[in-house]
């Protein structure tokens, strides 16, 4: 802390915790705190994990490429709305939104226009990767899930919001190519700069059902590039949407 220049009340305010917590951390080597806590903690300090807790790292035997793993939930629906809303704000470079609807992102995420206004009015690039609401993939999918809310609703209800935005220099929309559907719609990726958000969709199971992985950078050719690929070449083979 005192290398980073980074005060108790300043680290404090930067993860989400009161000063108490943090000399509470300090005082008791034995405290473990959240995942996410570690995380924001050792990035707000600019050292790796293992820096401030070894004793945590060494106890999950993570070595190389596991180190990128911050946390898993069992359903998307699990992730805390706040970890969504923290990766977003946080970042300054680059937004992809890479699901197959992106549909939950608006009932889910609080005040998830006004978040993109702001990040694109900063100099943020934001992107959506949408499946075609008239593909034959899309069709297949509802076949699949079988829900009231069908996948060309929810991509038509995510189009709208997006259309409610207006013209925003910075922020782009596509449909992922027909020849590529059945790979988006089969593994949703989500980045914020270094972070990524990833849900491998199972079976017959709707998004929220399915599990997801938070990642986070630690190094070149690691699982964050390897998802994050995965988005590009998605998004490279992708049409502009048409007004």
């Amino acid at each position: 802390m005192a290398d980073a220049g980074v005060s108790t009340r300043q680290l404090a305010v930067h993860i989400g915790v009161t000063g108490k917590t943090i000399e509470r951390w300090l005082a008791d080597a034995e405290l473990t705190p959240h995942a996410r806590n570690r995380d924001d903690a050792s990035r707000a300090l600019g050292v790796d994990e293992e820096m401030i807790w070894p004793q945590v790292v060494k106890d999950r035997i993570k070595s190389g490429h596991d180190r990128e793993l911050v946390h898993s939930y069992p359903y998307r629906s699990a992730c805390p709305s706040t970890v969504w809303s923290d990766l977003i704000s946080d970042a300054t470079t680059d937004l992809f939104f890479a699901g197959y609807t992106n549909y939950f992102l608006w009932t889910q995420v609080p005040a998830f226009p006004d978040m993109l206004r702001r990040k694109v009015a900063s100099g943020c690039r934001v992107r959506f990767l949408l499946g075609n609401p008239d593909g034959d993939v899309t069709r297949q999918r509802e076949s699949i899930e079988d829900v009231a809310l069908t996948v060309s609703t929810r991509i038509r209800i995510t189009l709208e919001h997006l259309d409610r935005l207006g013209p925003l220099k910075g922020l782009e929309t596509r449909f992922s190519a027909p020849e590529d559907a059945i790979n988006h719609v089969s593994l949703s990726v989500f980045r914020f700069d270094a972070d990524a958000l990833v849900t491998p969709h199972l079976a017959r199971l709707v998004g929220h059902d399915s599990p997801l992985l938070h990642l986070h950078k630690r190094g070149d050719g690691g699982m964050f590039d390897r998802f994050s690929e995965h988005g590009e070449e998605l998004w490279n083979g992708a049409a502009p949407k048409r007004s």
